[in-house]
This record gives structure tokens, sequence and C-alpha cells, in this order.
């Protein structure tokens, strides 16, 4: 069972574990029970919340407006919400 990602009817949640000010920025694997990513951008003014949603948008190829932060706005580790997301999809990320 994968525990970084959990699928539902509408879609998945991605639990995601971000470090910022990163000078590689992209996503690293699987740490744990979370999403590795690495971002350019400081944890300032919602700059890496952005960069967060452009990456994941980017490497699933899915609209930036469908991907919304629905925990840890503030913190490190977050939870992503995307809709009619699959899990041959998400696998293919890690």
């Amino acid at each position: 069972m994968t525990l970084w990602f959990r699928e539902i009817k509408e879609g998945a949640v991605i639990k995601v574990k971000v470090v910022t000010k990163s000078s590689r920025p992209g996503i690293q694997g699987v740490d744990g029970d979370r999403l590795r990513i690495r971002l350019k951008s400081p944890p300032i003014e919602g700059k890496a919340n952005r960069e967060l949603v452009e990456t994941l948008a980017k490497a699933l190829k899915v609209p930036k407006g469908e991907i919304e932060i629905i925990k840890g706005i503030k913190g490190k580790e977050k939870e992503v919400f995307i809709p009619h997301l699959t899990r041959e999809a998400l696998e293919a990320l890690a």
C-alpha cells in the first residue's frame, strides 16, 4: 500500500514535504510517507506554494487551477487535492 497518496471518489490527495530555497528544484521521490519536492522559492508571501502548484501541474499535466493545497498552507508538510487523478499518474511521479 502506498502511503504518500490516497485515492478518493473525486480524485486524489497527495501528502507532500517541501524543501524551500533549494538549488536543485524538482520532485525528489518518496520520503517516508510523503512525496518530497524541492522548490527554488522561499516560503514568503505564498511563493513556495505557487511554485509547488506549478511543479505538480507540469509533472501531472493538469491545469494549475485544479490543484488545491488543503492542509499545511504555511508549513513544510502539506496535503494537496487534485481532481480526476489516477493511481497510475501518481505512481509515475515517484
